[in-house]
C-alpha cells in the first residue's frame, strides 16, 4: 500500500492505493479520469499528482534575501547607451539570457509542463526568472503571478550576485563563507552539484565580477574568479529532473511523491540536459585548445563556456570605465536565430531593450557561431561519396535543450548538365517538413517508460512531455574533442543508438553515387525547433493561448527555418566501375588477382574505403563493388 498526500485546493487528504495514484482536480468539482486495466496498473489523465516538494532545489530559497533583485533600469545608466557591442546592456538584452521569460517557445514549454506534471514549472522558472522566482513570485507554476521586472529574465543583478558554492579560501569573496555557512543543512544545503537552477545568492545587493576595481565606489563590489568559470554556467545548463531518481540498473523511477529528492546531485536525478558536463568531459575543461579565432575575440585558444560565448573583444565594461583588451562581451549566442523576432513581434521594444538593429546583429552573431562549430568534408571512395562533419565546438553537436532540435545532412546529386538525379534529406521550405529516412539527422530523442506512462495516462516510448520524460530513446549527437565514451556515460551523456570510438569528435555518412551523377552538393543545417514540435505545443495545450501565439510567431517569422552551416560542391564519377581493377572493363577473376597485388603492396588504389588504411573494411568492400559489377553490365 502507498499513501499518497494529494493538495486539492484549499482541502488535504491521504488516500490509501495500491501500485497507482490516485489524484482529484482543484475543488473536487470533477474527478480525475480513472480506467482499471487488467494488470492492475490504474492510468490517470495527467497531471501526474506532484507537488512544489517533488522538485524543490537546495540553495537560496524565496524569501531569503535582505534587499531584492534590482531591474537592469538601475544598470543601464553606467552599462549602456555608449557602444551597441561592447556594452553589457544592448547585447545582453538581444539575448536569449534577455528575453529569458517572454521567449515564446519555452512559455509554449511551461504550459505543457504543467499540464503534464502540476508544478513541474517550478523546475522551468528557477532559471528563466530567477529573481522572481527567488523573490516568491513563480507560484503559481504557469507564472501568472510574476511582475514586469520578472520579465528581465536572467539579469544583471542577478547573474552579479552568485555565490561560488564552492568555497576557495584566498580566491572566493571572504564575505561568501558566512554566506554559505547560513545556508542550513538539510534541505537548504549548499548546492555542491551545479544544475537545475540550485544557486546562492548574496543576500545583500554586493556585486560580484572578474575584475578588480580598485577604489570602484557606486556599488559594492567583489572580485570573482566564479564569474569567469565555466561552473557557474553549470548552474542552468546541467538540468535534471528531480522527480526521477536513478535506479541500481541506470534506470529512473519516479520518486514518493510530496516530498524533496532522496539526493539533489545531478548524477542521481533523470538528466535532461548535459550541456556543461558535456564541456567537462572534453578536452577544452583542460585548458585553452587553439581554434585559430574561430570563436571571434581576441583569443585564438579557448577554454571556458564564456571564452566562446562571451568572446573577450576591446571596449569598457562602463561608461566611465577603462578600456579593456579582455573585455568579456554579453552576447550569450548559440544557435538560436528568430526566437528574438517573435519576441519583438509579441512586446514593445521599450519593454524589452530589443532593436531592429540590435536583433539582426545578435542573429548573425549566432549564425556565424553554428558556422565556426563545424567542418564539412566529402570526398568519393570507389561508388561512394564519404560525407565527415567535424564537431569544433566544447560539447555535443548540437547540445542544450532537446526537444526538436537538430542537424541534418542534405546531399544532392546532379549530372553532366545540372540537372538534378538525387536528393538526399529534402527540406521544403514552404512545409517546414525534413525527409529523414534517407540521410542523418543528429538528434536527441526522450520519452516514457511503459508503465510510468500507464499510470499517468500518456503515450509510452517517444515524445515532447520533457517534464516526465524517464528514459532516453536515441542520443546520437556528434561529441566534442576530447570524447571517451566513460567520460561521458560518467556524466550521463553517453551516446545512445550510436558509436563513437574513443577520440572521435566527427561523424561519417555513406551515399551511393548515382551512376548518372558527374557532381555533387552536400550542406550542413541546423534547426532549433522542428514543425513537429511547434504544432505538439499548439495542438497539446489544454489550458491557455501560449501554444497557439507560438505557431503564430513561428510562421510569422519564417517557420524556424534552417540554418546553413557548411556547404562542399565536388565532381563525382557515377559511371566508375571500381572492382575493375585491371582496367579491361569486365570484372572477373582477374580483377581478384589485381586487388590482392595491390593491398599486399600497400598501394592506395585498394583504399577502397577513403579512410588513408589499408584494412579488412578495404577487403569487404571490394567483395561487394566487385559482387555489384560494372554499371549497364
Amino acid at each position: 500500500m502507498a499513501r499518497i498526500p494529494v493538495q486539492t485546493g484549499s482541502r488535504r487528504g491521504v488516500f490509501v492505493v495500491e501500485g497507482a495514484w490516485l489524484a482529484l482536480l482543484a475543488g473536487g468539482a470533477a474527478a480525475v479520469l480513472v480506467t482499471t486495466h487488467t494488470s492492475g496498473v490504474v492510468a490517470l489523465a495527467p497531471p501526474a499528482p506532484t507537488t512544489l516538494q517533488d522538485f524543490f532545489g537546495p540553495g537560496t530559497q524565496p524569501g531569503m534575501l535582505t534587499d531584492g533583485i534590482e531591474s537592469v533600469n538601475r544598470c543601464d545608466s553606467c552599462h549602456g547607451g555608449y557602444d551597441a557591442l561592447h556594452e553589457p546592456l544592448r547585447p545582453w538584452a538581444a539575448s536569449l539570457m534577455g528575453q529569458a521569460m517572454r521567449d515564446p517557445m519555452f512559455r509554449a514549454c511551461l504550459t505543457i509542463a504543467n499540464q503534464d506534471a502540476a508544478f513541474a514549472g517550478d523546475l522551468c522558472l528557477r532559471c528563466h526568472t530567477p529573481g522572481g522566482w527567488v523573490e516568491g513570485r513563480s507560484t503559481p507554476t504557469d507564472g501568472s503571478a510574476l511582475l514586469e521586472i520578472d520579465y528581465e529574465g536572467v539579469n544583471c543583478n542577478f547573474c552579479h550576485r552568485m555565490v561560488d558554492p564552492h568555497y576557495v579560501s584566498g580566491v572566493s569573496p571572504a564575505v561568501d563563507q558566512a554566506i554559505l555557512a547560513a545556508l542550513p543543512d538539510g534541505v537548504n544545503e549548499v548546492p555542491l552539484s551545479q544544475h537545475s537552477g540550485h544557486f546562492v545568492l548574496d543576500p545583500e545587493d554586493r556585486r560580484r565580477g572578474p575584475f578588480d576595481l580598485g577604489n570602484f565606489n557606486k556599488h559594492d563590489w567583489y572580485e570573482s574568479a566564479f564569474h569567469a568559470s565555466s561552473t557557474m554556467c553549470a548552474t542552468c545548463h546541467d538540468v535534471s529532473n528531480p522527480a526521477f531518481s536513478r535506479q541500481p540498473d541506470d534506470t529512473y523511477a519516479l520518486n514518493d511523491l510530496d516530498t524533496p529528492a532522496p539526493s539533489h546531485n545531478k548524477l542521481d536525478q533523470f538528466p535532461i540536459e548535459r550541456t556543461y558536463s558535456e564541456w567537462l568531459m572534453s578536452d577544452f575543461a583542460l585548458g585553452p585548445v587553439q581554434m585559430g579565432g574561430r570563436y571571434g575575440g581576441n583569443l585564438t585558444a579557448v577554454s571556458s563556456c564564456q571564452d566562446c560565448h562571451m568572446p573577450d573583444e576591446t571596449g569598457k565594461g562602463c561608461k566611465t570605465g577603462e578600456e579593456r583588451t579582455n573585455l568579456p562581451t554579453h552576447y550569450f549566442n548559440g544557435g538560436n536565430t528568430w526566437v528574438l523576432d517573435a519576441v519583438r513581434n509579441l512586446y514593445p521594444d521599450a519593454d524589452t531593450g530589443l532593436s531592429a538593429e540590435s536583433v539582426a546583429a545578435s542573429n548573425g552573431r549566432a549564425e556565424q557561431m553554428l558556422r565556426n562549430a563545424a567542418d564539412l568534408d566529402a570526398w568519393q571512395a570507389a561508388n561512394e561519396l564519404v560525407v565527415r562533419v567535424t564537431n569544433w565546438s566544447g560539447h555535443k553537436l548540437p547540445t542544450g535543450y532537446p526537444e526538436g532540435r537538430r542537424m541534418w545532412l542534405t546531399v544532392e546529386f546532379y549530372d553532366e548538365l545540372g540537372n538534378e538525379i538525387v536528393t538526399h534529406g529534402h527540406y521544403d521550405d514552404a512545409t517546414a517538413t525534413l525527409t529523414t529516412t534517407d540521410t542523418r539527422v543528429w538528434e536527441a530523442k526522450l520519452g516514457i517508460e511503459a508503465g510510468l506512462a500507464a499510470a499517468i495516462g500518456l503515450p509510452a516510448g517517444e515524445g515532447f512531455h520533457f517534464a516526465v520524460n524517464n528514459v532516453w530513446i536515441k542520443d546520437n549527437r556528434i561529441p566534442p574533442l576530447g570524447f571517451t565514451y566513460a567520460g561521458f556515460d560518467a556524466v550521463q551523456a553517453a551516446p545512445v543508438g550510436a558509436v563513437y570510438p574513443d577520440g572521435q569528435h566527427w561523424d561519417e555518412v555513406r551515399y551511393e553515387v548515382p551512376a548518372q551523377a558527374a557532381s555533387a552538393e552536400v550542406e550542413l543545417y541546423f534547426q532549433l525547433a522542428s514543425r513537429e514540435y511547434i504544432e505538439f505545443l499548439r495542438d497539446e495545450n489544454t489550458t491557455d493561448s501560449a501554444g497557439d501565439e507560438l505557431w503564430a510567431q513561428y510562421v510569422a517569422t519564417g517557420m524556424g527555418a534552417p540554418v546553413e552551416m557548411a556547404a562542399v560542391q565536388l565532381a563525382v564519377d557515377g559511371a566508375q566501375c571500381p572492382a575493375d581493377m585491371n582496367g579491361d572493363g569486365v570484372v572477373d577473376n582477374g580483377d581478384i588477382g589485381s586487388f590482392v597485388t595491390l593491398f599486399l603492396a600497400g598501394d592506395p588504389a585498394a583504399d577502397f574505403t577513403g579512410d588513408g588504411l589499408l584494412d579488412n573494411g578495404d577487403i569487404g568492400a571490394f567483395v561487394q563493388a566487385f559482387l555489384a559489377g560494372c554499371p549497364g553490365s
